[in-house]
């Protein structure tokens, strides 16, 4: 008896794991018992084929397991799908002797990536770097799918494109002839070959060898479903191996033989149906593995049920029909099939990927509870694994997982995409400052020392405007160093200096990326060389020293990208600064860092097809929306689905049959939850094809999927606040001696509109921050108006020029190029200076028409008497004329809207009637004691209409009645907040809460609790 009977019938021989079963635990322990008793040597000289490495790993798990824990030799186990030079079997002797070496994955994006730029003039359009690398990856993808089907192009591609079919689709054909003409000739250049030529060429030469020379040890290959031609031809010529066999994952064999005839690309069976119509073998002709034989009531029922659910869909009007059957069947074990099949199955519908994510991580820990229970998330979404196994981090728990992680949240990573964008950028205050804080920049300085010019540059440097050039950012610091001198502020002079010190030193270390980036055509190797050097200049502390730049897997990772991009660049056409900075950004989003290490034995995180072979106690399949399992059919922009046909290609469904057997394959397992989010990406989400028809099945016939509300329940509970309370609205009560006895007009407006300002920054002293690059248009212009006015009354106090629009003009653009306005922004300003000087001029001519003097920035103050003492308003008036009769007219710039009529009337506004009133008590010492003329506002926009007077008292009376009423009502104002339980609430006029935004509303919570509904105020 040969290999324990398992070879005793003639070939070929076909078996099959059923779905229900586990596969690598039955194939192990069914090699285990048929070769152990054949001698001590009979298990190791065996050769077992599987698909993946982490299917080889597992199954040399599975022989330690059916060995009960003893030691022993397992045969060589290699994976098919993943082959490596020099790796037995597949190289043994001279089988690969005269191949040529496969071409870097790398070096071949960076050669398809040149082609494609080459055949610019065919696609008809020119592309960045980035956008060729996206296409290049698509060609790629095109040849290997020649390659894995054997399918020879040549003379096939003219007959693609009918007379019908849109342009584009003749482009297509006319580049894709260019590049398989093209593509053989430069892999010759190189002394190449693609990896999925290669790969075809040593299972052809494989099979013919063993087929000529047919090996006399036990050859097995297992969980394969032999989707590739040459590998299905392989496995032909291993099951008619003299002790050789195929063993199949979850060939259905109760399948009806209608059903099984109507088996197409998107059914489970369709790569197994084809499989074995290849190699002329019949599915009666399959037999069960013999460690798999037995009855098991539920998994059979269970595996009955999934495949009904997911046959044909030809075949599912006889659903109830077959239903009936199924319990029919069932009688004689005295079971309901149904609800039997539907046991240790469980449905989970979370509302979003972030709660499908958490209620995943939850299952997995509780599977912990139970001692040595194994439990693995299986999902073809990287994102959602990554999310788990994030999320198992707080329990301590580090899984066993396909996924790793994206290079682009590794920080080396994340330091070489802002270097690269500095190259772009180099002043960007953001990039910048992203730059001098990233953990990994020691900047050659202590961290004491580097902690404080960071602070220093951000606070004196890079808030605000950004400045045009180094040097001008070195200006502006020496400026603020000279005026905090000059006002004898010692530790700010200090902090400019420390900045200016840091911007020094950033400038050093950032020059490299002007002289390798200068120009529109920079070899990339010499770009990525500059990235490379630039960011270990930045990593080095004080002994020179890069650190962990380059250490752990992703600092490796990025390291072997870099080292590729300086090595094998040369495939790349020369690419400008932002073409090299997207290119980067593309190439590191496409890399996967795969992590080792110590991970928890009992949890693991895989792929769809790893849990083919890896089976666990507890499997959850997530993902389950349409679009992610099973994924959409991939966008091809070189042929359309007839061309693929005609070109004898597979079509895009066949991936979704794949998908389909693995999920078919994984929900068999004896506990499975089915995770499905109802939301994607903050859309709507549709639910599997497949989750939809065992749900359809299973009310059909009467029973639901259970679910598991305890574990959603857990999820939604786990970061959930104890209950939710709404903030109230702030009403801060200082202590009257810290409550101000001077303030400014516009501050009184802020306590009439908004106390709550005056308490953080007259009384705290917050005051906002500008932000990294501030945009600057806005407050330019409010800058640039009052400067334009106060220089052009001061250059022309009396008479006015005759050029007078002109030289205003002039004065307004060199206010806003002072104020930072960028030189971009200034080119739009351009016209709205010359429209609105020339209506500054009419208004000049104007209103100096009576001789009156014109005074600008003046400051003056009015004291009052209260009851809590003295209280001083002052204020800075734009501009007062006085006329011959005694009146002084107070003017306000504004660049936006004016306040209403009714704002000022009600007291909401009272910048101009409180500076009348102060005119009128002689508080502007330049001016004496003067009647109140005009309260007007100039607003000056250089739109349509340029300016516009906007009169809000007339001289006079009418002007002096407002004076007096807006000083009374400063007088109760005061009195009101000298009372120490008169609280500074968060905006006592709500009818400005949603118009006007004021820099401490985030510290008061205003949209919090003005959306609530719940305004109280609170303390």
């Amino acid at each position: 008896m040969s290999a324990g009977g398992l070879f005793d019938r003639p070939g070929p021989r076909w078996f099959n794991i059923p779905a229900h079963r586990p596969f690598v635990a039955d194939l192990a322990r069914g090699l285990y018992e048929a070769l152990t008793p054949l001698g001590p040597d009979a298990l190791s000289q065996a050769i077992v084929l599987t698909p993946t490495r982490r299917g080889a790993r597992a199954l040399a798990d599975g022989f330690v397991a059916a060995a009960g824990g003893r030691a022993v030799l397992p045969p060589q186990i290699r994976p098919v799908g993943d082959l490596d030079e020099g790796e037995p079997p597949f190289e043994p002797g001279d089988l690969a002797l005269d191949l040529p070496s496969a071409i870097e994955p790398l070096r071949r994006r960076f050669e398809l990536t040149r082609l494609v730029k080459g055949g610019e003039a065919l696609l008809g359009r020119s592309l960045s770097p980035s956008a060729a690398l996206e296409l290049a990856d698509a060609l790629g993808g095109f040849l290997d799918s020649l390659q894995i089907e054997e399918v020879d192009p040549s003379g096939g591609l003219a007959e693609l494109v009918e007379a019908d079919l849109a342009e584009h689709w003749r482009i297509s054909r006319e580049f894709l002839e260019h590049a398989l003409e093209a593509w053989p000739k430069r892999l010759a250049e190189l002394g190449v070959a693609d990896v999925s030529a290669r790969r075809v060429a040593l299972l052809r030469r494989l099979a013919e060898q063993w087929r000529d020379h047919p090996p006399k040890g036990v050859l097995v290959a297992a969980g394969s479903t032999g989707t590739a031609p040459a590998t299905a031809d392989l496995l032909a010529v291993i099951a008619a191996a003299p002790q050789g066999c195929v063993v199949l994952p979850g060939l259905d064999e109760s399948l009806a033989d209608t059903a099984w005839a109507q088996v197409g690309e998107q059914h489970p069976q369709g790569a197994m149906r084809r499989l074995l119509a290849r190699a002329g073998v019949g599915r009666e002709a399959v037999r069960d593995w013999p460690a798999s034989a037995g009855f098991e009531s539920r998994g059979r029922w269970r595996r009955r049920v999934v495949n009904e659910a997911l046959r044909p869909p030809e075949a599912t009007a006889d659903w109830l029909n077959v239903i009936e059957a199924l319990r029919a069947e069932g009688e004689a074990d005295g079971v309901d099939p149904l609800s039997e099949g539907l046991s240790g199955l469980s449905l989970v519908s979370a509302r979003a990927e972030e709660e499908a994510a958490t209620v995943a991580a939850l299952l997995l820990r509780e599977a912990l509870e139970t001692p040595d229970k194994t439990a693995a998330l299986v999902a073809p979404d990287q994102t959602l694994a990554r999310r788990v196994a994030l999320k198992l981090a707080r329990w301590g728990v580090v899984p066993d997982s396909s996924a790793g992680y994206a290079l682009s949240g590794a920080r080396c990573a994340v330091l070489a995409e802002l270097v690269a964008r500095a190259a772009l950028d180099p002043l960007d205050p953001v990039n910048l400052l992203a730059i001098a804080k990233h953990p990994m920049a020691r900047l050659r300085l202590d961290p004491e020392t580097r902690a404080r010019q960071i602070e220093a540059l951000e606070r004196h440097g890079l808030r605000g405007p950004r400045t045009e050039g180094w040097e001008a950012l070195e200006s502006r610091l020496a400026r603020g160093r000279a005026e905090a001198l000059k006002k004898d502020r010692a530790p700010l002079a200090a902090g400019f200096e420390a900045a200016s010190a840091l911007a020094a030193r950033m400038k050093a270390l950032l020059a490299p990326l002007e002289t390798a980036f200068a120009g529109d055509e920079i070899p990339v190797a010499q770009a990525a060389r500059a990235v490379a050097e630039t960011m270990e200049a930045l990593a080095a502390g004080p002994d020179g020293d890069v650190g962990e730049l380059w250490a752990g897997p992703g600092g490796e990772a990025l390291g072997r990208l870099i080292a590729a991009l300086m090595a094998e660049a040369d495939g790349l056409p020369s690419v400008d600064r932002r073409g090299f900075c997207e290119l980067l950004q593309r190439l590191i989003a496409d890399e996967t860092v795969r992590t080792g290490g110590a991970t928890h034995p009992q949890i693991r995180i895989l792929g769809a097809i790893e849990a083919r072979l890896v089976r666990a106690d507890r499997l959850i399949l997530a993902g389950l929306e349409e679009g992610v399992w099973p994924q959409g059919a991939p966008l091809d922009p070189f042929l359309s689905r007839p061309m693929r046909t005609r070109l004898g290609l597979p079509p895009p469904e066949r991936r979704v049959g794949l998908s389909a057997h693995d999920f078919a394959q994984a929900a068999c397992a004896p506990e499975v939850i089915l995770l499905h989010a109802e939301r994607r990406g903050g859309s709507p989400a549709v639910k599997s094809r497949w989750l939809w028809r065992l749900e359809t099945l299973a009310r059909g016939a009467g029973v639901e999927i259970p679910g598991r509300p305890d574990v959603l329940a857990w999820a939604r509970a786990l970061d959930a606040p104890a209950a939710y309370s709404p903030a109230k609205r702030p009403a801060p009560r200082p202590p009257t001696t810290d409550r101000p006895r001077k303030l400014a007009v516009t501050r009184v407006e802020a306590l009439t509109r908004d106390p709550y300002a005056v308490w953080a920054r007259d009384i705290l002293k917050l005051h906002k921050l500008d932000r990294p690059d501030e945009p600057v248009e806005a407050r330019a212009r409010g800058t640039a108006i009052h400067s334009a006015f106060e220089r052009f009354a001061e250059a022309f106090p009396s008479a006015l020029p005759p050029d007078a629009a002109a030289r205003f003009e002039a004065l307004y653009l060199q206010a806003l190029e002072e104020a930072g306005m960028p030189p971009e922004a200034l080119a739009r300003e351009a016209a709205l200076a010359r429209e609105a000087a020339a209506w500054v001029a009419e208004l000049e001519a104007r209103r100096r028409a009576d001789g009156r003097e014109i005074h600008v920035e003046l400051e003056g103050e009015h004291t009052i008497l209260t009851t809590g003492g003295p209280f001083t308003v002052t204020a800075r008036a734009d501009r007062i004329e006085k006329d011959p009769a005694g009146f002084g007219h107070i003017l306000d710039y504004k660049t936006g809207k004016a306040p209403s009529p009714k704002v000022v009337k009600t007291g909401f506004s009272p910048q101009l009637t409180l500076t009348a009133a102060i005119l009128m008590h002689g508080g502007f010492r330049e001016l004496g004691r003067l009647e109140p003329g005009e309260l007007t506002y100039l607003e000056i926009t250089g739109r349509r209409p340029a300016g516009r007077e906007e009169v809000r008292a007339t001289a006079g009376d009418e002007a002096a009645m407002a004076a007096a009423h807006a000083l009374e009502g400063l007088f109760r104002l005061i009195e009101a907040f000298d009372d120490p339980d008169r609280p500074y609430v968060s905006r006592t006029a709500p009818q400005f809460v949603r118009d006007r935004h004021g820099d401490h509303d985030h510290l008061a919570r205003v949209f919090e609790w003005s959306t609530s509904g719940d305004e109280e105020a609170g303390e």
